[in-house]
């Protein structure tokens, strides 16, 4: 498989409905949220997919040991097929199975993805081979995110952890801090006025998160890193120094999702039913995030946000299993809803053209932005639980060759303690124009299960 570049952030969110929820199970954090009706146990497989679907041709080995290493399989039709830019328009690459812990974050950069589970460890896959592993002691591994020799991961526990790849033996990792610092803790402690209320007649260190970190967003320009959580707040941190600049008082539920875009520009998700838009402001030293509009305002918990690169698109996925769009012009403007989950969405990564969902329905809906209108290149179905977090690469190898067929590298983390590898193209017909192709063939068409658009 070819090297790829990576994003510098990877955007991962939970599905809570309550900021109380914290210490619930993995059980009751999937569970219908709010008003949803839906079944978090419902067969996904009767929904058309454009490439069938690849559990049918699984290579996961069920029986094998969790105490030894888990090569990547991959589907060999002849050495030709061994990467991603060989592999068909929208179809599964290659699948990892290791039993131990629900996947719960990823990140993905050059040749090298990384995995966070509830199992406490963090494991580094190289082409397709497990590269190294390191461990936390304390909280599953809720996001991470990589800027140049550092992992920054976020936890169940509020602490955000600082690791760094070892120049002359990238397979090591050491961490080197911990995110806020003891000595900040101390210093901050001292000062009654650095205490703040976080429930009735309950005080804390406002430099600190007092419930577990949903997300992590990086604004790598700016040297920020951005954490969001249930403690329903966002904090800022300056990644030089490891030092909290600012904590803000979100939301009325927990934080679900923050994201960095263009131009000082902060989104954040709640399971309070809104979107918020943040404009940052800095003077020295001094940083401050100021809000400027309330996008969504619902009943359904937000549960994934993801921005296009040029900041121009926002979308937000929530509990009720829609993808809401908003378009910027002069200000951003709602653009439409896309419907194509049974569930809660709970990832959502924005690429070139596409647009990918994961769902607790355990599908992946790939959507394609031509203008203003978006629809459905696929439905990626494979995984036997909960698609809990994506990242996607660009494909080096397509990139190279030129053309107009240009490639993402997509992965999933999955709570059937998974991971899988997609190879999804730009060009790939859409589901109406297979769902044509099949009708011209003598198929019967089921137009309700093509996931569609409304503007």
């Amino acid at each position: 498989m070819p090297s790829k570049k990576g994003y510098a952030a990877v955007v991962h969110s939970d599905p809570n409905v309550s900021s109380s929820s914290a210490a619930s199970s993995d059980a009751e954090d999937y569970a219908p949220p709010r008003n949803s009706s839906f079944s978090a146990y419902d067969d996904p497989n009767n929904r058309l997919s454009g490439e069938g679907s690849p559990m049918m041709m699984s290579p996961w080995n069920q029986n094998s040991s969790p105490f030894t290493k888990s090569p990547w399989s991959n589907f060999d039709n002849g050495s030709s097929q061994n990467n991603a830019a060989a592999a068909p328009q929208c179809g599964l690459v290659g699948s990892l199975v290791r039993e131990e812990g629900h996947i719960y974050s990823l990140a993905a950069k050059d040749d090298l993805l990384y995995t966070g589970s509830d199992s406490k460890n963090i494991r580094v896959w190289k082409n397709m081979q497990e590269f190294s592993a390191f461990k936390s002691n304390s909280g599953l591994v809720k996001a991470i995110i990589i800027s140049g020799d550092k992992i920054f991961t976020g936890h169940q526990d509020g602490k955000i952890r600082v690791w760094r790849i070892n120049p002359k033996t990238p397979s090591v990792h050491k961490r080197v801090g911990t995110m806020p610092t003891f000595f900040d803790i101390f210093k901050a402690s001292i000062r009654p006025r650095n205490y703040v209320e976080v429930k009735r007649k309950k005080t804390a260190l406002w430099i600190k998160h007092t419930d577990a970190i949903s997300c992590l967003s990086m604004d790598q320009e700016k040297g920020l890193l951005y954490s969001a959580s249930w403690d329903r707040t966002f904090k800022v941190w300056k990644v030089d120094t490891n030092k909290c600049v600012e904590s803000v008082k979100a939301h009325d539920d927990a934080v679900n999702s923050v994201v960095s875009s263009v131009d000082g520009v902060v989104y954040t998700g709640s399971a309070d039913g809104t979107v918020k838009v943040w404009k940052r402001e800095q003077k020295g030293k001094v940083v401050k995030h100021t809000l400027t509009q309330t996008l969504l305002s619902q009943e359904s918990a937000v549960t994934a946000l993801a921005v296009n690169d040029s900041g121009t698109v926002v979308y937000c996925g929530s509990s009720d299993g829609l993808v809401n769009f908003w378009e910027m012009e002069k200000q951003l403007s709602h653009g439409g809803v896309m419907k194509g989950h049974k569930l809660a969405v709970l990832c959502l990564e924005a690429a070139g053209s596409l647009v990918f969902s994961g769902s607790a329905d355990k599908t992946i809906c790939v959507w394609r932005r031509e203008g203003a209108v978006h629809t459905c290149l696929s439905v990626l179905t494979g995984h036997t639980g909960p698609v809990k977090c994506l990242a996607v690469e660009e494909d080096k190898e397509s990139a190279a060759a030129g053309g107009g067929d240009k490639k993402w590298v997509v992965y999933s983390g999955s709570l059937d303690k998974s991971v899988k590898v997609w190879s999804v193209s730009e060009m790939a017909p859409d589901l109406h124009q297979m769902a044509l192709l099949q009708h011209r063939d003598g198929g019967d068409i089921n137009w309700d299960s093509i996931p569609s658009v409304k503007y």
